[in-house]
């Protein structure tokens, strides 16, 4: 099913963070695992997220007239409610495009 980056959330994020990697894996119950099978998660864990923001320099700061995060990379921008939603969102963006096909368990 095709999702469109600028909204992505949860796990379907994570999943098209895991996928830009070419290292993911969807298990059974619809987890996404990276490389030596560590959960997915650079939306919510900055171990994950941030090395990502700053290989990519990924730009991110508060925008008070949305009252939003907001995210630059490679001409593109996205939004989100925290700086690594955003973040994650304009990293995929950048990558896979506005929108990305995710398994129909995801959804």
């Amino acid at each position: 099913m095709l999702i469109k980056t600028a909204t992505a959330t949860g796990q379907i994020l994570n999943f098209m963070v895991a996928k830009t990697t070419g290292m993911c894996v969807l298990n059974s119950n619809g987890t996404v695992f990276w490389g030596n099978f560590a959960t997915v998660t650079p939306t919510t864990n900055w171990a994950q997220g941030g090395p990502l923001i700053e290989r990519e320099k990924i730009e991110s700061y508060w925008h008070i007239a949305l009252e939003c995060w907001s995210a630059k990379c490679n001409d593109h921008l996205r939004y989100g409610p925290t700086p690594l939603i955003a973040a994650m969102r304009c990293f995929v963006a950048s990558k896979l495009g506005d929108e990305v096909d995710v398994p129909d368990e995801l959804t």
